[in-house]
């Protein structure tokens, strides 16, 4: 009896034991330039205490029933617990092992704890390997077979080779079976996290204002296991109040979400022209990364701004300094700049096929007034869907890197790059209007300013900015090229980020979202003029159709932030289960893990972080919605 209870009490104990010595290896590896003391260590250890607990007692009740049929239904005289639980053993320390080192390897680029998210990345290796070294892949690759080896050791060790024979008494086999039930009760309360209504989640071991802390705090095999076990229902995923309420608010500052009764404006009325021309040629360039680090901050850490050019373009053109992106990875920043929508903290809407057939698209629209339409990227455009989303909202031709010389394409992990991209675009850009043909539309999206930051340039020590500094400079020969040629004149080029630069900075701080924007070119009839409103990147869309009198009510959530019905303002930014909201008094930053805001900014925050949820709740429902008639439509074709 006692060896069988015992057994599943040591294993659960050395479990609870494996995870609280993770988190102080987690932080030694990740901290960057965290300053951490021992109190600091001590405090992850004790809150992360609960969920280690609860991940120890799902791992135990494999041997716990182990136990119990063994007790009851002997597969040899003696049950041999060793080889019915070896590969369990295996199992679970290579997954562990797995999930350890992918934590700590992957959170100083995510700065977010591993989670279902990282699927989609593997679904295609090779750019998901594209931002590391072979060493870096090496060394984890080791590290997984030294953990592996060290976990299975240790749990083998304390697996018993035989438990009691398998004849013994009935009355001892009642008593372990009820102890052992006993047992299983109590690491289920360790499972539920206690008695409370309220069951285990990543927010209950959140504790710190410092959000490192708390992610340090987080089992990473909790993390990642809970979020595989969700089905993401947008229906039902970001509802926080009625229907109606979100509706409510959100047709107070998305003018599009008004019913036509309550409408008392024209979509395309502007305040503020700023083209020569209601039809220029159009080039928007989506640039890798060009967030505030790179354009505005970087002053803060080298002395000097590394991106002039960017600069240059704004002074010689018009200036947004008061835009957000709406989030933090490429495709989502895609979607948000060219069918005007914001971003959902985890969901990505470029990855649902049946949605994005039926998303709105700059490029349809244009098409629809008579533009070409085609879109440049010098990687692999079948990344996260890209080509199926280009192709569903108007792109009618794709250049990526397989349509350039081998030779280009393996210089960079990414795919080829930006000064040969730019090279090919100004080419094409020239020799278009030099045959008189209908106006372009185009975009482009740079990669070389991306995660492993290796480009042929050697301008500053710092890797990270040296690269922005690196397409910063292929930007300006680019457009010297341009402005002397024909296609200038009736040029309008847009240079908005795709979302900013993860890097001196975190998710949580007010900048982070800050993502400036200029429109020049030779369409353009200001010189110098910059732009304060509050806006999105999202907000690109209805803004650029409206400067051209197209109708912009098929973007329910793009605004033309030139229309005299844009007075009530906000801007949204979502991050991995977290958003930021800014209106014309300041900016909060609210964690949906914990529930709880984490960065508090002037004005009402409260206030901010219900217009943010009732944003999530009605694009979440428009979402929805679309995905229905979507499949409503297939199924009657």
């Amino acid at each position: 009896m006692k060896s069988r209870t015992g057994f599943i009490i040591r294993y659960y104990i050395n479990l609870v034991i494996l995870f609280l010595i993770q988190k102080p290896l987690f932080m030694l590896f990740t901290k960057d330039e965290q300053n951490l003391g021992l109190k600091d260590y001590l405090d992850v250890m004790a809150h992360a205490f609960p969920m280690d607990l609860s991940v120890a007692g799902y791992l135990t009740s494999v041997p716990l029933i182990a136990v119990l049929v063994g007790t009851w239904w002997p597969l040899k005289p003696n049950f041999n617990a060793r080889k019915v639980l070896k590969i369990y053993n295996i199992l679970i320390a290579f997954l562990l092992s797995v999930i350890f080192v992918a934590d700590i390897s992957i959170y100083p680029f995510w700065h977010f704890k591993l989670d279902s998210t990282i699927f989609s990345y593997l679904a295609t290796p090779k750019e998901a390997s594209a931002s590391v070294s072979f060493a870096f892949l090496a060394i984890r690759v080791l590290a997984i077979t030294v953990v592996t080896i060290i976990i299975y050791g240790h749990l083998n060790h304390i697996t018993p080779n035989t438990f009691n024979p398998a004849e013994e008494p009935l009355n001892r086999r009642i008593t372990v079976t009820v102890m052992t039930l006993v047992l299983g009760g109590l690491i289920f309360l360790g499972i539920r996290g206690g008695t409370k209504e309220s069951t285990m989640n990543v927010g209950r071991v959140y504790y710190s204002d410092n959000q490192y802390l708390n992610h340090s705090a987080v089992n990473p095999a909790f993390s990642l296991l809970s979020s595989m076990g969700k089905k993401t229902d947008l229906s039902k995923e970001y509802n926080s109040m009625e229907n109606s309420e979100a509706e409510k608010i959100v047709s107070e500052f998305y003018i599009n979400r008004r019913s036509e009764a309550d409408s008392q404006y024209e979509a395309a009325q502007i305040t503020d022209t700023l083209l020569n021309t209601d039809r220029p040629d159009i080039l928007i360039i989506l640039m890798e990364s060009f967030g505030s680090t790179f354009t505005v901050h970087s002053k803060e850490y080298l002395g000097e701004v590394v991106t002039p050019n960017f600069w240059k373009a704004a002074a010689e053109g018009v200036y947004f300094s008061n835009m957000y992106c709406n989030s933090y990875r490429t495709d989502r920043g895609t979607v948000s700049t060219f069918s005007g929508l914001p971003s959902f903290p985890k969901a990505s809407v470029m990855k649902m096929p049946n949605i994005v057939s039926a998303l709105p698209g700059i490029a349809k629209e244009l098409g629809r007034a008579g533009y070409s339409t085609d879109f440049l990227y010098g990687g692999d455009i079948n990344f996260t869907n890209t080509k199926g989303y280009l192709l569903s909202t108007g792109t009618e031709k794709i250049v990526a890197d397989i349509d350039f010389p081998s030779q280009l394409r393996g210089k960079s992990k990414w795919g080829v790059h930006d000064e040969h991209t730019f090279d090919y675009l100004a080419e094409r850009l020239t020799a278009a209007k030099s045959d008189g043909t209908a106006p372009f539309f185009t975009g482009f999206l740079t990669l070389s300013s991306h995660e492993p930051f290796e480009v042929p340039f050697e301008k500053y020590n710092d890797k990270v900015y040296n690269s922005a500094a690196y397409t910063d400079n292929c930007l300006g020969v680019f457009m010297d090229r341009l402005k002397a040629s024909d296609v200038w004149k009736n040029l309008l080029i847009i240079l908005i980020p795709d979302h900013n630069m993860l890097y001196n900075t975190d998710y949580t701080q007010p900048s982070y979202f800050k993502c400036p924007m200029v429109w020049t070119g030779g369409a353009i009839k200001h010189t110098g003029k910059t732009i304060d409103i509050l806006m999105n990147q999202s907000d690109l869309a209805a803004t650029l159709l409206a400067q051209l009198g197209a109708d912009t009510k098929s973007f329910p959530y793009s605004r033309n932030i030139f229309s005299p019905s844009y007075t009530d303002r906000l801007a949204i930014g979502c991050y991995n289960n977290g958003f930021m909201v800014a209106d014309s008094t300041g900016e909060t930053n609210y964690d949906l893990n914990s529930d709880k805001i984490v960065f508090e900014g002037d004005g009402d925050n409260s206030r901010r972080v219900t217009m943010g949820k009732a944003v999530l709740q009605s694009l979440a429902r428009f979402i929805s919605e679309t995905e229905t008639k979507s499949k409503e439509k297939a199924d009657e074709n």
